[in-house]
């Protein structure tokens, strides 16, 4: 199979070339911006939408173009493509890998060496030589371990763009070469009766805290790949093929249209195409997320990835490569995954007002100062812009975010709620419409016995050991749910003989004293004439009714029992779901199973707007329609047929007991089965939201007050000029207040 990381298709315009590449050196939102927007504007290139959380970019361009024209285009701007790799998939995985890396190393070593500086500043400002040691510890933080915010800083600048990088490349280069300048010359300042500070631990722990957070979003798009290869590994690398009339082992990669396939039981089934001869029963839940297996008989079709049971059959190769459909659900997982634009980061956003503002307050603080400040003009001019540049530090606007979420996503773990991506934790609090998967999700996901009725209270163990006998020994999955539930009622299974499958109908054997029964369908009675009690039959049809499915056990003269199995519903779908609407949440119910049954568990639930019989592309789909109409849309689900959906929706939710690929593609997952962590969930992002713009806000206010003050506001009033030493302690309180703001939301409960 060829690998769908690098999906290349020619388009309905042959001209067009479709194309996944990976991208190396973005570090922000705003890098994804900017690749987008270049190759978006480069002749020849049609579309182009990069997907920042895997590293990678979607481009449609004209095949006059190659990819070194569009390697060429993006290294223009500081950034590069992979275009000459074999295997792009693992080319990337491994750039990620060792981002990563180095990412982590960086972070590490700059802990360890502004811990000693900190120290130093807080409680031994005033010794001599602790400014020295200061510095030399400071220079590889900010300038090795650092030096990426001072990269990024001057890219976007050469494009007249300011973001976060810029605000922290700004305040600890000013602070820096600030307390450099006062630790080469601290005569300067003795001369014109001031003592200078240093700032070395303000710049240090800037640059720390600001790559601790770079390094946990890090981590959690190192794991967004794990999806994509569990989705390839469903399909096997080799398969049993019959050339020449010999059974022979090959790769995948060398199997054709038309080959005809062998499959024995337990094994994936290779490739798409329809079985010839044999029959078993096969667990497509990737495909619907059904829990039952299908049996499969000749001139029906089988899929990619499913699994074979117990039985063992071949089938006629009829699509195979890039055409399966498993092939077609990971690419489509892909796209959805790529196809979401970058959203810039509110900090960003704010950065890029905020920085050219603090500048233009410095630069106008420096003039004015030049202008009006008499005999020590240059003096009071330097101290006052130094102390606005350093009151404006970053760090309360660069920890208002990631504190909030940090204990918004503790605060989920503690409610059974795993989050793995603070984007979901800050769209949640606006969802409208949640769309839940039926089986796995309101739905138990596994058949059970409901009941069981017999023909007669007189039924000994004997007829009950016979039943869980012949079940144990039966292929068919629904007889799983049959043993269970008698082995759970202390039956022992009777010995049984001559025990033989009727294809279609169920299953015949007899006891030790040589009596014949039978356990299958209804038509198994027709066929045989079996005698159905009006009290039975009564019972049967009611079931049938409430969408169960009904099996009979029977002698050869009539039925001693009738069983119910169904799909239970979980006991806490129909109040989660009564929860959410009462939260002003539109809920719809999608399902690949009937549209009776379908029907059924909706009105179990209170779920009025519902599809059935739908496959994976239809529900990613439906959930396309609900954002085309302005909805904001949660997708809850459990299954491998789910990831595609899960992949588009605006907030991802897996079921914790579900597949691991559900698991990896969603962004949240619920540990507990119960439903109703979901409004939990959305509650939690609600109260997390409110906090970060509460801690906005707080950094705000005290820049709004800190900056006039920095810049010399009051002295014409009462002669205050603020110490860029006060103003370092004034920007630690900020981000103190930040912190302990955050750490409220601990207290609060979710309901």
């Amino acid at each position: 199979m060829k690998t769908l990381t690098l999906t290349e298709s020619k388009a309905a315009d042959s001209s067009l070339i479709k194309q996944t590449f990976p991208v190396s050196g973005m570090t922000c939102a705003a890098c994804a911006s900017s690749v987008e927007s270049i190759l978006s504007h480069t002749e020849g290139v049609m579309q182009a939408s990069v997907n920042f959380a895997s590293n990678s970019v979607w481009v449609e361009y004209d095949a006059k173009l190659s990819p070194a024209d569009l390697q060429n285009a993006i290294r223009a701007i500081g950034y590069d493509l992979l275009v000459d790799t074999e295997d792009p998939a693992a080319a990337q995985q491994e750039m990620q890998q060792k981002h990563y890396a180095d990412v982590k190393q960086r972070t590490i070593w700059s802990a360890l060496l502004t811990l000693p500086v900190f120290v130093l500043g807080m409680f031994f400002m005033e010794w001599e030589p602790g400014r020295w040691i200061s510095m030399a510890l400071s220079v590889p933080v900010l300038f090795y371990f650092g030096r990426s915010f001072f990269i990024h800083a001057w890219k976007q600048a050469r494009h007249a763009r300011a973001n976060m990088d810029t605000l922290v490349a700004l305040s600890t280069g000013i602070a820096f070469l600030f307390s450099f300048f006062n630790t080469l010359f601290p005569g300067f300042w003795h001369a014109r009766g001031i003592h200078p500070h240093v700032y070395y631990e303000a710049a240090t722990v800037i640059i720390t805290f600001i790559s601790l957070g770079k390094l946990l979003e890090e981590r959690a798009k190192s794991n967004t790949s794990s999806a994509l290869k569990k989705l390839m590994g469903l399909q096997p690398k080799t398969l049993k093929a019959i050339i020449d009339g010999q059974e022979q082992e090959i790769p995948i990669a060398s199997v054709q249209k038309g080959y005809r396939v062998v499959v024995r039981p337990g094994e994936k089934i290779p490739v798409d195409g329809t079985v010839v001869s044999g029959n078993s029963f096969v667990d497509e839940s990737m495909i619907t997320g059904e829990p039952v297996p299908v049996e499969k008989t000749s001139g029906q079709q089988v899929f990619a990835g499913t699994i074979n049971q117990k039985g063992s059959f071949q089938f006629e190769a009829e699509k195979v490569g890039g055409e399966t459909l498993l092939a077609q659900i990971i690419q489509m997982v892909q796209e959805a995954q790529g196809s979401k634009a970058p959203v810039q980061k509110l900090v960003d956003k704010i950065a890029g007002i905020f920085v050219p503002v603090v500048l233009l307050i410095s630069i106008a603080t420096f003039a004015t100062w030049m202008l009006l400040g008499g005999d020590d003009a240059f003096t009071h001019a330097l101290l006052t812009s130094v102390a606005v540049l350093v009151i404006a530090c970053p760090c309360a606007l660069g920890l208002a975010t990631p504190t909030a979420i940090m204990v918004g996503v503790g605060k989920g773990a503690e409610n059974n709620i795993l989050i793995k991506d603070a984007e979901s934790l800050e769209l949640g609090h606006r969802v409208n419409a949640i769309v839940l998967d039926k089986t796995g999700t309101i739905t138990k996901g596994k058949p059970e016995v409901t009941d069981i009725v017999w023909e007669s209270t007189e039924a000994g163990d004997h007829a009950r050991g016979v039943l869980l006998g012949m079940e144990a020994q039966s292929e068919h999955p629904l007889a799983e749910a049959v043993v269970r539930r008698l082995q759970a009622d202390g039956i022992r299974p009777a010995i049984i003989k001559g025990f033989n499958s009727l294809t279609g109908q169920g299953v015949e054997a007899s006891d030790e004293a040589g009596e014949r029964y039978f356990v299958g369908n209804s038509q198994l009675l027709q066929e045989r004439n079996i005698a159905l009690t009006t009290e039975l039959e009564q019972q049967s049809r009611q079931w049938q009714d409430q969408v169960k499915t009904v099996v009979f056990f029977a002698n050869e003269q009539q039925v001693l029992a009738v069983v119910a199995i169904a799909d239970q519903l979980k006991p806490s779908s129909k109040a989660a779901i009564a929860r959410l609407k009462q939260m002003g949440v539109s809920v719809y119910m999608l399902t690949g199973d009937n549209r009776q049954t379908a029907a059924a568990v909706a009105a179990q639930v209170g779920v009025t707007d519902f599809k059935a019989e739908v496959l994976p592309a239809d529900k990613a789909e439906f959930i396309k329609q609900l954002q085309a109409e302005g909805k904001l849309v949660a997708m809850v689900g459990d299954g491998i047929n789910d990831s595609h959906a899960l992949a588009q929706a605006d907030v991802s939710i897996a079921m914790g007991q579900g597949s691991d690929i559900a698991m990896d593609v969603a962004k949240m997952t619920l540990i507990t089965s119960d439903l109703k962590s979901i409004p939990k969930a959305l509650q939690l992002s609600r109260k997390t939201v409110f906090g970060i713009k509460q801690n906005l806000f707080w950094a705000f206010i005290y820049n709004a007050i800190g900056i006039p003050i920095a810049a010399g506001l009051l002295y014409p009033v009462n002669g205050f000029l603020l110490d860029p030493m006060i103003a370092g302690a004034a920007m630690a309180f900020s981000s103190v207040s930040v912190v302990a703001n955050s750490l409220r939301l601990k207290a609060s409960k979710l309901s």
